[in-house]
C-alpha cells in the first residue's frame, strides 16, 4: 500500500472512530456544570440554582431519566427550566420520571421550539449554516400542553410573557421568562419595564438571541438562563462551538459569561440532541448547578469558578 493509501486508510479509520465516540459515548456522558455566579443583591445569602435544559427525551432514554431525577440530591433552592424538553408525541411521561422529585421544589420555566414541534430529518449541512439562511421545517405538533399541565400542578411557574414575584431560600425573586425567540413567538413588550428590588432578578428564555438580551440587560435583570444552542454539539478543541444556532456569538455557546456592565447570562449546552443528529463532540450533555452569591462576594466579579462534575448521581457515562 502507497503512502496515499495508507493515510487514506488512517483518516477514514480516525473519522469512524470519532463518530463511533460522539454517537456511542460522549452523548450519554451525563455531566453537572458547577459555577458560582456574583448577582445577588449586597448582603444576600447564596441561593443554588439548577438549570435543566434541552432534554429532547425520547421515551425510551431511560439513563437520562434516572440521572435527572437523582439531580434532586443536590437540594437546589430553585429549579429552572429553559424548554426543548420532547423529541418524541409520547414523551410527556418520560420527562415528568426525569424531572420527578425536582417537581416538588420551587421551578419556574419556558418552553422551546422543539416542546411544541416534533424534530424532522435534515440534511446535517444546514446545521454549518447560519440560522438566517435556513428554513424552519417543523414537525407534527406535540402535547405541550399536557407537560405544561404537569408542571404547574406541581406548583412550577410558567413563566411566558409574565413577571412573577416570589420567595426561595429565603431571598425574594423577581422573575420574567419569554416564549421562544428561535420561532419568533417572543413578545417582550408583555414584560418589559424596569425591574423591581429583588435579591435576584432573573430573565428566562430558550434561545438566547441577543435582540431580547439586551432588553433583559436594559430593564435592570441580574441573571439571564437560556439553552438551544446545545453548546455548538459539536466543538473543536481550543476553537469552541463550530455555531451556535442562534445570533448568539460562538463564545457564549455555552457556561457563565458576561452581557454589558451588569447583567450574567448561562447557556446550558443541555442534555440532549435531535434524534435525527444523536452526536455530540467535545460537548458532554449538561445540567448546571449555579450558586449565586452576593455581587460584592467575588473580589473583581470577574470570574465565575466554572468546573464540570462527571462523578454525580448515577455516574457520567451510564447506559
Amino acid at each position: 500500500m502507497n503512502t496515499f493509501g495508507r493515510a487514506l486508510l488512517a483518516t477514514t479509520a480516525l473519522g469512524t472512530a470519532t463518530v463511533a465516540y460522539a454517537a456511542g459515548i460522549e452523548r450519554r456522558h451525563w455531566t453537572l456544570r458547577r459555577a458560582t455566579v456574583p448577582v445577588l443583591a449586597p448582603g444576600s445569602a447564596p441561593l443554588r440554582v439548577l438549570h435543566i435544559s434541552d432534554l429532547h427525551m425520547l421515551p425510551g432514554q431511560k439513563s437520562k431519566q434516572r440521572w435527572v431525577a437523582a439531580l434532586d440530591e443536590l437540594e437546589p433552592d430553585l429549579v429552572v427550566n429553559t424548554g426543548d424538553n420532547l423529541a418524541h408525541k409520547q414523551a410527556v411521561p418520560a420527562v415528568i420520571r426525569a424531572l420527578g422529585p425536582l417537581l416538588n421544589r420551587p421551578g419556574v420555566f419556558v418552553f422551546g421550539s422543539n416542546d411544541y414541534f416534533a424534530p424532522r430529518p435534515k440534511n446535517p449541512v444546514r446545521y454549518l449554516l447560519p440560522s438566517s439562511k435556513t428554513k424552519r421545517i417543523h414537525g407534527i405538533s406535540l402535547p405541550w400542553r399536557d407537560l405544561r399541565a404537569a408542571m404547574v400542578e406541581h406548583g412550577w411557574l410558567d413563566l411566558t410573557h409574565t413577571r412573577e414575584a416570589f420567595t426561595v431560600g429565603g431571598q425574594s425573586v423577581f422573575a420574567a421568562g419569554l416564549d421562544d425567540p428561535h420561532l419568533k413567538r417572543d413578545r417582550y413588550e408583555d414584560i418589559a419595564g424596569p425591574v423591581p428590588q429583588a435579591a435576584l432578578r432573573l430573565g428566562v428564555t430558550h434561545s438566547p438571541e441577543p435582540r431580547v438580551l439586551d432588553p433583559f440587560a436594559a430593564d435592570g435583570y441580574d441573571l439571564v438562563l437560556a439553552g438551544h444552542t446545545h453548546g455548538g454539539q459539536l466543538r473543536i478543541p481550543g476553537y469552541g462551538a463550530l455555531v451556535t444556532n442562534c445570533d448568539l456569538d460562538r463564545s457564549r455557546a455555552r457556561g457563565v459569561s458576561r452581557w454589558g456592565a451588569h447583567m450574567w447570562l448561562n447557556v446550558s449546552a443541555g442534555l440532549g440532541t435531535s434524534p435525527y443528529a444523536p452526536v455530540r463532540f467535545a460537548c458532554p450533555p449538561e445540567a448546571s448547578l449555579l450558586t449565586l452569591v452576593a455581587r460584592t462576594e467575588v473580589a473583581g466579579q470577574t470570574g465565575s469558578g466554572t468546573e464540570r462534575d462527571t462523578r454525580f448521581g448515577v455516574g457520567g457515562n451510564v447506559r
